[in-house]
C-alpha cells in the first residue's frame, strides 16, 4: 500500500453562525479539484447539524459538487448519520451520486451521538438502534435488481447506482453494537481507530453469521496534518481556528458515548500536546514518511482558518512533500 493523501473538508468557521461562507465553500471546491490534479487519494466530509461554526450538514451535496469538480480521487462521507434521513429518499441520492462519480464515492454509515440532530430531524433519539437497522435494510433491498416491499406496497427504487451491487460503505462506530450490526448486514466495519477489541467482536459475529467482512480504520486515528516553515509560529497564528472546532466538538461529548478525539482542551498549548491536529515542517513529514507513515489528511479550511493559509499548507504537500517522497501516489489495491 502505498500513501494515502486525503483532503477533509469539514467546513467548521469561525463560532458564529451567521458567519458568511460562500467564499469558504468556492474555495473548498477548488482545492478539491486541485488535489484530484494532484493524485490525491480522496476527498472527505462528513455531517453535523445546528453547529455554531457551520459543521458541514450536507454533506451528500458537498461530494456531489465534488464530483463535477473532479475526475479521479475518490469521495468519501465519513460519516453519514443514516438514522436522519428517509431511506428510500436517501437510496435514491446516494443512487444518483454513485452515478454521477462513477463509482468514485463511499461512505461510512454512522448513528450519531447528539439527541438535537434527532429532534431537528423529527426522530426519535430512543429508537435510533431499530432506526439505523431500518434504514441500512432499505438500502440494500433499493439498489438491488428486484422490486421490494416498502410500507405495504411493491417499489423498485430507480435509478440503479454505478457501482455494483452497490455503493461501498461501512458500518461506522465504536461500540460493540455497532461491530455486531455490521457483522449481521455483511458489511465492513470503520471504527475511527484501531480498536482491537471491536474487531474481535465483528470477526467473531462474521462467523456466528455465515458472512465475510473487514475492518478499516485510519492509520493514524483522526489526526489531522498542516504544513508550514514554523510550526510555532503557525500555532499562535493558527490555534485560535483550530480551537473553534474542538472547543465545540468537545462540547458535544455524552457519558457513554465514546468518540475520537473526545479529550478537551482548556488552552492551545494542551491542544496542542493532544496532537489531534499537529502543524509540521514538510521536511519533517517527509521524514516520517519515509520510516514508513501511510496516511495523511490536510484539513485546510479547519475552523475558520484564513483560505489564503490554507492554500499555503495544501500547496507545501503539493509542491514540497509530494516530490520528496517516492511514490507518493500509488493508490491501495481493491
Amino acid at each position: 500500500m502505498g500513501l494515502l493523501t486525503a483532503l477533509r473538508l469539514n467546513m467548521t468557521n469561525v463560532v458564529d453562525p451567521s458567519a458568511r461562507q460562500g467564499d469558504r465553500y468556492q474555495a473548498a471546491l477548488e482545492m478539491a479539484e486541485y488535489a484530484d490534479r494532484n493524485g490525491f487519494t480522496a476527498v472527505s466530509a462528513e455531517e453535523h447539524h445546528l453547529s455554531d461554526t457551520g459543521w458541514l450538514p450536507a454533506p451528500l451535496l458537498m461530494a456531489a459538487a465534488v464530483a463535477g469538480r473532479t475526475r479521479t480521487v475518490r469521495i468519501s462521507v465519513n460519516a453519514l448519520i443514516v438514522p436522519l434521513y428517509e431511506p428510500v429518499r436517501l437510496a435514491e441520492d446516494i443512487a444518483v451520486l454513485d452515478n454521477l462519480a462513477q463509482g468514485r464515492f463511499s461512505f461510512v454509515a454512522g448513528m450519531g451521538y447528539r439527541p438535537e440532530e434527532y429532534r431537528a430531524a423529527g426522530k426519535d433519539w430512543a429508537r435510533r438502534g431499530a432506526l439505523m437497522d431500518h434504514c441500512l435494510s432499505v438500502l440494500l433491498k433499493a439498489w438491488g435488481d428486484d422490486p421490494f416491499e416498502y410500507n405495504g406496497t411493491l417499489i423498485n427504487v430507480t435509478p440503479k447506482p454505478h457501482t455494483r451491487p452497490h455503493p461501498v460503505f461501512f458500518v461506522g462506530g465504536m461500540t460493540p453494537a455497532a461491530a455486531r450490526r455490521a457483522a449481521r448486514f455483511g458489511l465492513p466495519f470503520s471504527p475511527p481507530m484501531a480498536m482491537p477489541e471491536l474487531a474481535a467482536i465483528y470477526a467473531a459475529e462474521l462467523r456466528n453469521h455465515g458472512t465475510t467482512g473487514f475492518v478499516y480504520h485510519p492509520e493514524n486515528g483522526s489526526t489531522v496534518t498542516l504544513l508550514h516553515a514554523d510550526p510555532d509560529e503557525a500555532w499562535s497564528r493558527y490555534g485560535p481556528f483550530i480551537m473553534n472546532e474542538a472547543r465545540e466538538y468537545s462540547g458535544w461529548k455524552r457519558r457513554g458515548v465514546p468518540r475520537p478525539n473526545e479529550a478537551p482542551a482548556a488552552s492551545i498549548e494542551e491542544l496542542r500536546q493532544l496532537n489531534h491536529v499537529e502543524i509540521l515542517t514538510p521536511e519533517q513529514l517527509i521524514a516520517q514518511i519515509r520510516a514508513g507513515r501511510q496516511d495523511i489528511v490536510m484539513n485546510p479550511l479547519v475552523g475558520g482558518l484564513p483560505i489564503d493559509d490554507g492554500w499555503a499548507s495544501l500547496r507545501l504537500l503539493v509542491e514540497r512533500v509530494l516530490p520528496g517522497v517516492e511514490s507518493p501516489n500509488i493508490l491501495p489495491a481493491e
